[in-house]
């Protein structure tokens, strides 16, 4: 697979996620986005790309040190032509947010919401402003000058810096201030409007009091973005056995890591521009020029400053995920599950009757374990305190936690001290392997022996992302399924990695080769063969080939992916059976589903792994199969929703562009209707019979606009 860029049908990694990121800040450029919520946009599209340079251009400068000469198997590039080709992109990208940004800070200012410079504050507002920096801000900041006796200081990850260019007594020295986190990212002054001034525009207006008697020269507000690729399986850390203080160490060297990126709120003269190239060890294509602010945390905020009208005008129709029609409210959930396969389909529906679940088996004097993976939880969870319930009940409760889930391992280090204190026996995965699987497993003392319960989902036991992320969770009494999962926690409990499961497909050892061995039962069927794979990201050569055999076989390959494609579809004689969509709406759409042949041949899967090697080989994940008809019908029904989406859905084309999804059609936003549908459902099981049949259609209907 050395060589699969020569063959014509592949794209760079880095430059597909970029169009990707592009696509999100297209949705602050839709009008018929509520203004709120274009904002909110452009402050995703901002952190996403801070992610990136973070961890994948940090990346790309290790893999230049070590392997200069390293060719990327999907374009050919080495690390550096890779660097010089996501700079080259990264540039218009800083202009389109630029613009976006001042069109939608120009209607909200129509609606009496200003984000001002200092300069647009009236005077008692300047005043006002004063006393807060005097009082609030001045006492804690900690202005340092660079000489001598004053080393370069150590620039913090991502934090807010005033760099200023000094003058005193024929002298040119630099002076910084950081921006504690302690200050709030804005001050909201008093009056009947919505009007407000970043906390960096302040203190960089007062730069002069804080450093006289020296002159300012140049001011700038600047932040330093720095690689935060840390593996914890360096042998720098190997000698720490305990894996809590080994990753405690990753977090301390992630924070002093090498700059990879430099922002500055405005022009600087070359001197000052070389000083921080110099200081930094950064090329001038590394730093960027932005009039937009470098940090938007605070626009999770200004909702809470508008009246409930205003906040309606401009923010998305709430929505909190109903109770599923499929779940009858009140009754025992480990009966339902035993009466049939229940799936939960997130954000439209809620995460509530797999905690009620697991809330009942703490309790269940049947019950007798309860074994979970978790790879990120919510600051507040209450799965967490049903494990620890049960464990203080009495019951045998394994958690294998990951606590390397990049960026939220310190929140996962709390969160497996607190379940140790409980009596739960914590495991940490795998040295060389993140487990990265969805599964839990509750063990019953049935009539008739042992008995389980299993759950296996796309998404992460996350509580508040549950509301954010489209992703679903299959909770099923299947024997064979629940035997597979006892097996497969036996093997993670004694880091037992190559088991063999029946049913469960389990990276690193099974998924893979049987994803592909599916593959060739489609080719086999020339022109009556069907793939559909919903996922977030495909980058494996080794099924980005076999995906290209099956087009040329004739095989209709239809595939929903969110965000890098590696593949590109629509190459004559390559990958023309291959279509491809990418949906970016309201939602962030998460789950993974495999669907191999159709009708009575269809196998079909949901999973935790994307198509990447990393999940492949690299990670512990899990593919459970779909039995259930039902369940079958509904993920059937969210695919075939997803092809009609007109509205947040786009296809990508054999340049890498993405291009509107069958436009002329009738609108259809596929979030949109499938939180509709789930309303509708909730309402129809709570409400007594009607009697006339198609009662649900026709309210979808009219829910549509249709």
């Amino acid at each position: 697979m050395s060589d699969l860029y020569t063959k014509g049908f592949t794209q760079n990694r880095e430059l597909s996620w970029l169009r990707f990121n592009d696509r999100v800040l297209s949705e602050a450029w839709d009008e018929t986005v509520p203004l709120l919520e274009r904002l909110k946009f452009i402050e995703i599209f901002t952190s996403n790309l801070d992610e990136f340079f973070m961890i994948r251009v940090g990346s790309l400068f290790d893999i230049q040190h070590e392997n200069p000469d390293q060719i990327d198997k999907k374009s050919g590039m080495t690390p550096g032509q890779q660097l010089e080709r996501i700079f080259e992109e990264v540039g218009p990208l800083y202009q389109k947010r630029e613009q976006i940004f001042d069109e939608v800070e120009k209607q909200l200012r129509a609606r009496d919401i200003c984000h001002l410079s200092f300069r647009e504050l009236e005077e008692n507002e300047k005043k006002c402003v004063k006393q807060y920096f005097k009082a609030s801000i001045e006492p804690i900041l900690s202005p340092q000058i660079v000489d001598v006796q004053h080393p370069f200081p150590h620039l913090v990850n991502k934090v807010i810096h005033i760099g200023v260019m000094l003058k005193h007594k024929n002298r040119e020295i630099f002076g910084v201030i950081p921006i504690p986190a302690v200050l709030p990212d804005v001050f909201y002054l008093p009056g009947a409007h919505v009007r407000y001034i970043r906390v960096e525009n302040i203190i960089l207006e007062y730069a002069e009091q804080l450093f006289a008697p020296y002159t300012v020269a140049e001011k700038v507000i600047f932040a330093v973005t720095r690689n935060a690729d840390v593996n914890p399986d360096d042998e720098d850390f190997a000698e720490e056995e305990d894996f809590r203080k080994r990753m405690k160490k990753v977090l301390g060297r992630r924070r002093r890591l090498a700059p990879v990126r430099l922002e500055l709120s405005g022009p600087v003269s070359q001197g000052f521009s070389q000083y921080f190239r110099e200081k930094l060890g950064l090329e001038e294509t590394q730093i960027y020029v932005t009039s937009a602010p470098l940090k938007m945390k605070y626009v999770y905020s200004l909702a809470g400053k508008l009246s409930k009208t205003e906040q309606a005008a401009m923010s998305y129709p709430k929505f909190t995920p109903v109770w599923p029609g499929s779940v009858r409210k009140g009754e025992s959930m480990i009966r339902q599950v035993e009466q049939g396969d229940l799936l939960l389909s997130y954000p439209f529906e809620s995460m509530e009757p797999f905690l009620q679940l697991l809330k009942e088996a703490a309790a269940d004097p049947s019950v007798v374990s309860i074994k979970i993976t978790i790879y990120r939880l919510a600051s507040k969870a209450k799965l967490v305190e049903s494990l620890c319930e049960a464990a203080e009940n009495g019951k045998s409760v394994t958690v294998l936690i990951e606590l390397r889930a990049r960026f939220d391992e310190q929140n996962n280090m709390d969160w497996s001290e607190r379940l140790e204190e409980a009596g739960c026996t914590i495991l940490y995965g795998f040295d060389f392997y993140k487990v990265h699987s969805k599964v839990c497993l509750i063990t019953r003392k049935g009539k008739s022996g042992v008995e389980y319960i299993t759950q296996v989902g796309t998404g992460n036991y996350n509580e508040n992302t549950a509301k954010l992320y489209t992703d679903l969770s299959l909770i099923t009494a299947n024997p064979q399924i629940g035997a597979d999962a006892a097996e497969f926690f036996k093997n993670m409990s004694i880091a037992n990695l190559q088991g063999h499961y029946h049913h469960l497909l389990v990276a690193p050892v099974s998924l893979k080769s049987t994803v592909l061995n599916l593959m060739d039962r489609e080719i086999a069927k020339g022109p009556r063969g069907r793939i559909r794979i919903k996922i977030n990201s495909l980058t494996d050569a080794e099924i980005i080939e076999k995906l290209s055999q099956a087009s040329q076989a004739g095989v209709s390959v239809q595939m929903v992916i969110r965000g890098i494609c590696c593949l590109l579809p629509g190459i004559p004689g390559k990958t023309e059976n291959i279509q491809i969509r990418s949906v970016v709406g309201r939602y962030l759409e998460h789950s993974r589903i495999y669907c191999f042949g159709e009708g009575a041949e269809e196998q079909m899967y949901i999973s935790s792994a994307d198509f990447m090697t990393r999940n492949m080989e690299r990670r512990v994940e899990a593919a459970c199969p779909i039995y259930d008809e039902k369940c079958r019908a509904r993920i059937h029904r969210i695919w075939e929703t997803i092809e009609k989406d007109t509205r947040k859905a786009r296809v990508l084309r054999a340049d890498g562009t993405y291009a509107e999804a069958d436009p002329g059609q009738e609108p259809l936003d596929s979030q949109q209707f499938l939180m509709a549908l789930a309303e509708q459902e909730a309402a129809a099981s709570e409400a007594p019979p009607s009697g006339k049949p198609g009662g649900l259609r026709r309210a979808l209907r009219r829910l549509m606009g249709r």
